[in-house]
Order: structure tokens, then C-alpha cells, then sequence
């Protein structure tokens, strides 16, 4: 598909120029994700993120001039429109396959999320744990009333997920940290990507997220980590992310049932039982 995506002027004609190298001679524009309420593409080493809420960009652009972590260069803002540029290296890896990665390059992951977690807070609000406990109960009655999972593996992970609803200390999180947000080259962290959720928050729910589907992997996370983690509040926060997680993913075309997604994280919760 042949493309003729305009680069946004820039009021230095250096940065126009190199934006414009970045991009020259793309003949395919690459759907990284896309559903109602946000969509990127990828046009050569230019990632272009469309997003309904203006506000998120926004959380975006500030979370990653804060971060005292490796991040993609802003290359441009055209609201709706964000372009970033690509970051070296691959991801750790993605949901439903084992990753690739060395046990070094998860521990340097876990010192960059330290090294975010240690940061000052962003000003703007996070989630309250009320919100959350009363997210948690809506999310399970969905999954109950429409019988999407076994009423057991609902009850189940609902009392693990017990363990997550405590006070925590707001720390400076990611909120939305996936495996496949955290680029590696070799043993060295060299991006992370997609912060539009980045908050004060409960240092347990990024180390929760990075390792999901990858349980695994949870040793070499927090051995680059240090002290502090939970262990059983990681696990508390693998259920209830799931849980939470599953009518949005359902109700915008994707499948948590994939092996490896969040149905298999929920059933592992049972075969420990």
C-alpha cells in the first residue's frame, strides 16, 4: 500500500529533514494495534499513535520527559496525532511465547522499573484502591453473568486477587508495562515504550505486569529489582489484572483465551490450588 504521509513542519529545518529521512522511501504503512478508541501505525522508523483522548497523549509526552529511564524521542505532536521514534533493539518478548531474553537483559529491566519506581511522582492523580475494588467487583460479575469462564476460576482468582487491595505507597509506575513495551538489545535496556498510563501507583502492579504469562521469569525480574517486591502480591495482582482485563479485551476484538493470555493465567491459578 503506497502512502504519502505528510511530516507535520517543524520550526527547525534539521529536525523537518530528519524526520523526513526516517520516512523516506516507506512504501507500507504497518497497523501496530488499532480499535475504537486508539490506533498506531508504523511508517518506516516513525511509530504514529491516534488517540480519541487528547489527554493521554498528553500523560504521554510528560510521563516520558520525567522518566529516568530510556524512552522513544517525541518527534512531532499534531493532536490527534503523535510521532515517536522507533527504539533499537527487540522486545522482551510477547504474550503466549516465551521469551528470548536473557535472564540479564530481564534483570536490567527490573533495575530501569527500580530506577522508575525510586523517581519523584508525576503531579496528576492515580487510580484510588476503591476504584479499583469496585472495578474488580463489576469485571467478575460480567464474567459470571455471561459465562465467559467457569464460575470456580472467577471465585478463585477473585479471593487471590484479595491480596492486591491493600494500601500501598504511590509510587512513580508505568501502569501499563507489557512485555512487549520494554525494548532490549543484548543485556541493555534500550526503550520503553507507551506511557499514556503512567501514574502514581503500586510498584507491585508494573512488576505484575511485565512478568504476566511469564511467571517464569519473576526471578530474573527482581534480581535486577532489589528489595521490596512482594511476591505474593505480584501473584494477588496477576489475577486481578486478568479479571480486569477480559471484557475490554473481548469487546474490542481480542482474544484472552489465546494461549498464554489472561483465560491461561487465570486457569494456572487453579492448577496451583
Amino acid at each position: 500500500m503506497e502512502t504519502t504521509l505528510p511530516v507535520p513542519p517543524s520550526g527547525n529545518p534539521a529536525t523537518s529533514a530528519a524526520i523526513r529521512d526516517r520516512m523516506a522511501g516507506v512504501e507500507e504503512v504497518e497497523v501496530v494495534v488499532a480499535h475504537c478508541q486508539r490506533a498506531t501505525l508504523r511508517v518506516g522508523e516513525v511509530f504514529l499513535k491516534v488517540d480519541g483522548d487528547p489527554a493521554h497523549a498528553d500523560v504521554e509526552v510528560r510521563a516520558m520527559a520525567m522518566a529516568p529511564v530510556p524512552t522513544p524521542a517525541i518527534l512531532w505532536r499534531e493532536p490527534p496525532v503523535l510521532a515517536i521514534a522507533a527504539v533499537p533493539g527487540k522486545a522482551l518478548g510477547i504474550l503466549g511465547e516465551p521469551s528470548a531474553a536473557s535472564p540479564a537483559a530481564w534483570a536490567a529491566a527490573g533495575a530501569a522499573i527500580r530506577r522508575l519506581h525510586d523517581a519523584p511522582l508525576p503531579p496528576w492523580p492515580g487510580r484510588r484502591l476503591d476504584d479499583v475494588a469496585a472495578e474488580l467487583d463489576r469485571e467478575c460479575a460480567w464474567l459470571l453473568a455471561n459465562s465467559v469462564l467457569p464460575a470456580e476460576v472467577v471465585r478463585r482468582n477473585r479471593e487471590i486477587a484479595e491480596a492486591a487491595l491493600r494500601p500501598w505507597k504511590p509510587v512513580f509506575i508505568h501502569g501499563d508495562l507489557q512485555i512487549t513495551h520494554v525494548f532490549v538489545d543484548g543485556d541493555e535496556v534500550t526503550g520503553v515504550i507507551d506511557w499514556s498510563e503512567a501514574a502514581p501507583g503500586d510498584a507491585m502492579f508494573d512488576l505484575a505486569t511485565l512478568t504476566l504469562g511469564h511467571e517464569e521469569r519473576l526471578d530474573d525480574l527482581l534480581a535486577g529489582y532489589g528489595p521490596g517486591a512482594d511476591r505474593d502480591v505480584i501473584r494477588a495482582w496477576w489475577s486481578l489484572r486478568s479479571l480486569l482485563a477480559s471484557r475490554w479485551l473481548i469487546e474490542h476484538g481480542f482474544d484472552p483465551d489465546a494461549p498464554g493470555c489472561e483465560f491461561d493465567v487465570l486457569r494456572s491459578r487453579m492448577r496451583e490450588t
